[in-house]
This record gives C-alpha cells, sequence and structure tokens, in this order.
C-alpha cells in the first residue's frame, strides 16, 4: 500500500479513488472503517467517512479511527480528502480533523489544497475560486449545511484549527517542485502550521505532487492525490486495467437525486425535460412512514426500457430557503436523506442494480442503506465521478458530488453504463 485514504465524504472518496485509478494505481474503496481481519491488496485504499458535518469530535474520532487501521497495514503516506469546494462550519470539520491526524503522527506541518482545475476549482494567493469566480460568490453560498462565505483558504482554516496558515504562491508553483519544498521550509521558520497551496492548471499539480512526496501526512482534493499519482511513475499500470474490477454491471437504472447545488439543479432540469420524475414531498419525508414505500412503487411502475427514472430532493435557492424556513434546515435534510435510504433498500429488494446519485449526504445515506461495506473502483463518467461495483454485490453506483458532471450528467452516466 502506498497510500491511505481518509475521506470526509462518500462521493469526495469517490472522487478520488477514480483519479487514482485513472493514474493505474488499483484502488481499493472501503465504507467506514473496517474490520481489523479484513485484508487489502492495493497501492492505494480509500476509507469513506460520513464526517463532513457531523459535531468535530466525532469526525476526529472516526478519522483517528481510519488513520489507525492504515497504519496497522504499513501504510507509509496518509491524504485527508475534503471538498474542493472547503465545505466545512466556522468550528470544523477540516481543521479539527487536521490537527488531530498531525498529532496523531507526531507531524507539526502540512500542505491545504482543495483543488481540481478540471472542475473550475483553483486557489490563487490563497483564495478559492469556482468557474473563475471567488467560493463566496458561487453557488456554495447557498450550501444548505456548509454556506461558504469566505473564499480565503488560510482565513477560513485559521478559524477552526490550532494553527498559523499561509500561502505558497502560484509563481512560486511555476519555479518547480524544489522551489515548493523551499517555501515549506521557510513557511515552518515563521510558525506557520499550514500551507495553502495555489493551483491553476495541471502543470501545478505535477509540480505540488512531486514537492509533497515525503510528507507523511497531506490533506486536500482529488486534485492534489492527481498530481501525487503522477508523480509515482514507478507504480503507474494501465488505468483501463485497474479500472476493469469497478466495471458497472448490466442491470435496472434509478436516478436519486438529494443535492440542491447549482449544477445538480442544471442536471435535474436537463433530464426531467428527458425522463419519468418525480418530486419529494418533504413534508410527507417527516410525516409519513409509507411514503418510501409509495415513491418505490412509482419508480418500479416506470418504463424499463428508456431513460432511468428519477426522484429527486433537488431545489433552487429561493425554494430551498422556504423549505428550510418551514420545516427547520436539519430536520428536512434529515427527513429527506431518511426517505432516500429507504426508498434505495426497497428498489433494491426489488432487483435494481445501478443507482446513479447525486450529492455527498444522499451518496451516504444510500451507501449505508444498501448495507455496501467497499467498493471496486471503474472507469470515469466525468472527472471526479467514477462508476463504482459493491464488493461481493451484483450492484453498481454512481456517486456524484453536488456541482461536478455537466448537464448532461445523467445521461452520461446511463451511456458510460451500456
Amino acid at each position: 500500500m502506498r497510500l491511505g485514504v481518509i475521506g470526509d465524504d462518500f462521493t469526495g472518496s469517490t472522487d478520488i479513488a477514480g483519479f487514482l485509478v485513472a493514474n493505474g494505481l488499483r484502488t481499493v474503496q472501503l465504507n467506514d472503517v473496517p474490520d481489523e481481519a479484513l485484508q487489502v491488496d492495493a497501492d492505494a485504499v480509500v476509507i469513506s467517512l460520513k464526517t463532513r458535518s457531523c459535531p468535530p469530535q466525532q469526525a476526529i474520532d472516526e478519522s483517528l479511527a481510519a488513520l489507525r487501521w492504515l497504519q496497522a497495514r504499513g501504510c507509509p503516506q496518509f491524504f485527508f480528502k475534503y471538498c474542493s469546494t472547503f465545505d466545512s462550519t466556522p468550528k470544523g470539520n477540516i481543521g479539527p480533523v487536521t490537527d488531530a491526524l498531525l498529532g496523531a503522527l507526531g507531524e507539526d506541518f502540512t500542505v491545504i489544497c482543495p483543488v481540481l482545475p478540471v472542475n473550475g476549482r483553483t486557489i490563487y494567493n490563497g483564495y478559492l475560486f469556482v468557474n473563475g469566480v471567488p467560493l463566496h460568490e458561487s453557488g456554495m453560498r447557498h450550501h444548505p449545511v456548509t454556506p461558504m462565505t469566505d473564499s480565503n483558504i488560510m482565513r477560513v482554516m485559521e478559524a477552526q484549527s490550532r494553527g498559523r496558515a499561509g500561502n505558497v504562491p502560484s509563481t512560486v508553483m511555476d519555479q518547480g517542485p524544489q522551489a515548493v519544498r523551499e517555501a515549506f521550509a521557510a513557511l515552518k521558520s515563521k510558525g506557520v502550521r499550514y500551507a495553502v497551496l495555489d493551483a491553476l492548471n495541471d502543470a501545478h499539480l505535477v509540480t505540488m505532487g512531486e514537492a509533497v512526496s515525503d510528507m507523511k501526512l497531506v490533506t486536500g482534493g482529488s486534485g492534489l492525490a492527481d498530481g501525487m499519482a503522477r508523480a509515482w511513475t514507478d507504480l503507474r499500470g494501465d488505468a483501463a486495467k485497474a479500472a476493469e474490477a469497478g466495471r458497472p454491471v448490466q442491470g435496472r437504472a434509478v436516478v436519486l437525486s438529494g443535492s440542491c447545488s447549482q449544477m445538480t439543479n442544471a442536471q435535474v432540469a436537463a433530464y426531467r425535460e428527458a425522463a419519468p420524475s418525480l418530486a419529494v414531498d418533504v413534508a410527507r419525508c417527516l410525516q409519513d412512514d409509507v411514503y418510501a414505500g409509495e415513491l418505490a412503487v412509482w419508480v418500479e411502475a416506470q418504463p424499463r426500457d428508456g431513460l432511468a427514472p428519477m426522484v429527486y430532493a433537488t431545489l433552487p435557492p429561493e425554494a430551498l430557503r422556504e423549505v428550510q424556513q418551514r420545516f427547520g434546515a436539519a430536520e428536512a435534510s434529515e427527513a429527506v436523506e431518511r426517505t432516500f435510504g429507504a426508498l434505495a433498500r426497497r428498489l433494491a429488494e426489488a432487483g435494481f442494480e445501478q443507482f446513479i446519485i447525486a450529492g455527498g449526504e444522499t451518496s451516504g445515506i444510500v451507501t449505508q442503506s444498501l448495507g455496501i461495506k467497499g467498493f471496486a473502483i471503474g472507469p470515469q463518467i466525468a472527472p471526479g465521478v467514477p462508476w463504482v461495483r459493491a464488493v461481493g454485490r451484483n450492484l453498481s453506483l454512481a456517486l456524484k458530488s453536488g456541482n461536478f458532471g455537466q448537464e448532461r450528467f445523467f445521461f452520461d452516466a446511463q451511456s458510460a453504463a451500456a
């Protein structure tokens, strides 16, 4: 095992796993910390948790448990994976988990790099941009659980951690890996604990991937992992062969969309024009135990040929605010998640074998509800979104982070599985 990844949600974990496989690394994704007896033969192991928005101490405890499991198997380097939009709250959980991992490893310095240029996530002078727009002006300012209102990653990190943050600017990235290492040393000499790395293009990813090669703990988005994997020329194998174990099974498909991101709204709108679609009633999710069964009956009744039916709780910002004001943000979100979990169980029992899921929280509850312990990572549908196949089960899933993919993602996922 060359790399152990601790992911803070399910879609983020499949995101990074997909990039590792695309670079030819044999990769296994495990959902939650596995039993001690589990044996894994892979270049990289990704442990996906559900710690992005839970209480900070819970996130710390679960992340440290994942670290101990990886350490027990001789893993030499660790990657704390969070979203390329740095989703967090004023109290965490990125800062507290990073500090806990550093402490457990006896380290006092790491990098912070939530970038993925291929999907428009870049950092310039320590400020995070989404498709050229500052983070706090993007659709992330309306996120129902972790609204992002500051684009300065140094400020966000310092507000929820125990140390100072500094920046390695793009002008240093342009000079190559040795210049970046020298910048690390200069920041450490000033008492900086977290180096926020600028990245504007793929060349910067390769530079930083080489620069952190000797660092015991790195943190960031999948772009940094992509750069690290590209630097490991001795490990890189055949990407198609690495993805073969996760190639999707053939079977009946359904689309479940819980994300309310700007991109998912566009994807739902495009798909709704062409496929059978049904909006979730939040009030019934809160009050009606039989509602998931009714949704399952509707899905099963749709034609077997043609596009997969879609059940969606995706709302534009104004409608989302109305729902949150009426029912409460946390209560509404939890009720919708429970409904999606119960719906997925019923559909799996009815013989559905392909699940296309939009949203990190929705992906997590569906995966847990289906009792899936791990995935083999398959071919990518879009950058950061591979098909995955459940270990020991005839089930395939596409787990999409809210902002990933283009408008025709739901169409593309089904084409890629054909």
